[in-house]
């Protein structure tokens, strides 16, 4: 809103210092301060709210360390996350820019199901929450929309980069980078030299004139990365500010992916894949940056709120979202490899205990407890000291998925 007040102020009345707005570097600069301010300072007060409504966790005794204390602790946090993300959002960000839409939408509609479940858990004492196949449609639900909107909008486009030796000039004598905008289904596969896939070229294989039917793979593909890493997020949510540190990293690396994608000089100097109207999206995950550092204040050890599903639904929510829409969705495993290991480690402890009851009467298992942060916890571990090492990890992870845009 602020970003309309400031062009129409610099269009009509050359306001000093007005076109600052129209900068998306000074944009994200002022959301990610505006959403740290909100989160540190109004954080307390929801905090407070919070333990008034007697909003407190009920943890189940699993034998781990700490653990009993942090009954009572006020959960739904996730709120502050929210409110400190979309307040700055809808202050400097262009509302109709297409991408800003999704992630709105998507914060909200996570941030729903997230509360709704944490609600039942709350107020009508029902441990298991939301039921799973309602939380599961949910899902495939904004991925329909999400892979629709990315599919269908002809505000998405891309452009390609024009082959080596072509030169087209344009009617003021400037030479071009990129082709004209089009429609795409291309995506980035790391580490390769020529890394681009078309997910329309899979429809090829069944015979000819079938690309335009692609959505029949896109957006399923969009609901399975939807579901998955926000469920990975959701696991990763259990022990102190190893969620929110964990996505921080892995936000702040998307938002480098969205402010190349969306500049055309860095997109033709690293060679990468040139999204228009993309670098809006820099101002959002300034703001969501923000938000979860903010939320840190309060969420670290020992902490004095959780963020519940509220949170954590939404944060592997948006982190989809803005993977799939800067279209390096297939570095996830790479980038949110902190995530992808807390998933994989419930699967094999499941489907193991599983097998052994089956084949010899008594289920084994293959860690001490899953997700693997309460492995690590059950060796005697500090959840402090676990929560930091994971957090190297991500750093050398998302460092690793950077360095992919020249590593081929």
């Amino acid at each position: 809103m602020l970003y309309y007040l400031f062009s129409y102020l610099e269009n009509h009345y050359s306001i000093p210092g007005a076109s600052l707005f129209q900068y998306i570097s000074f944009r994200s600069a002022i959301a990610f301060i505006f959403s740290l301010l909100i989160s540190t300072i109004y954080g307390k007060r929801i905090i407070t709210f919070l333990q008034r409504k007697q909003v407190g966790e009920s943890v189940r005794d699993l034998g781990l360390q700490g653990q009993v204390e942090k009954a009572g602790t006020p959960t739904m946090g996730g709120v502050i996350i929210i409110l400190a993300t979309l307040i700055p959002v809808l202050l400097f960000t262009k509302l109709e820019n297409v991408y800003i839409i999704i992630l709105i939408v998507t914060t909200l509609w996570m941030g729903a199901i997230g509360f709704i479940d944490d609600y039942i858990k709350i107020f009508k004492n029902d441990k298991d929450g939301l039921k799973g196949r309602f939380k599961v449609l949910g899902q495939i639900t904004l991925g329909i929309f999400v892979g629709s909107m990315l599919y269908f909008h002809p505000a998405v486009t891309m452009k390609e980069k024009l082959p080596q030796g072509v030169e087209v000039v344009t009617e003021n004598g400037r030479t071009k980078l990129f082709a004209d905008e089009v429609k795409s289904t291309k995506t980035t596969i790391p580490f390769l030299k020529d890394n681009e896939l078309d997910y329309a070229a899979v429809l090829d294989l069944f015979g000819d004139g079938l690309r335009g039917y692609a959505w029949i793979i896109f957006i399923p593909i969009v609901i399975f990365i939807i579901t998955a890493v926000s469920n990975g997020a959701n696991l990763t949510d259990g022990i102190d500010g190893l969620a929110a540190g964990s996505s921080a990293i892995i936000v702040l690396t998307l938002g480098v992916f969205a402010w190349v994608s969306g500049n055309i000089i860095f997109a033709n100097y690293l060679d990468v894949m040139y999204i228009p109207n993309s670098g809006e999206m820099t101002i959002f995950i300034s703001a969501f940056v923000g938000a979860l550092i903010g939320f840190l204040w309060y969420n670290t050890y020992p902490a004095q709120v959780f963020m519940g599903d509220t949170g954590s639904l939404t944060i592997g929510g948006i982190i989809a979202v803005l993977a799939i829409s800067v279209r390096k969705e297939l570095l996830i495993p790479i980038l949110a490899g902190v995530f992808l290991v807390e998933n994989l480690s419930v699967i094999l402890q499941v489907s193991y205990f599983k097998y052994t009851k089956k084949k010899f009467g008594e289920g084994k298992r293959i860690f001490k407890m899953s997700p693997l942060h309460h492995h690590y916890q059950k060796s005697g571990y500090h959840e402090s000291k676990i929560v930091t090492r994971f957090w190297i990890v991500g750093i050398m992870l998302a460092v690793l998925t950077i360095v992919t845009l020249k590593l081929r």
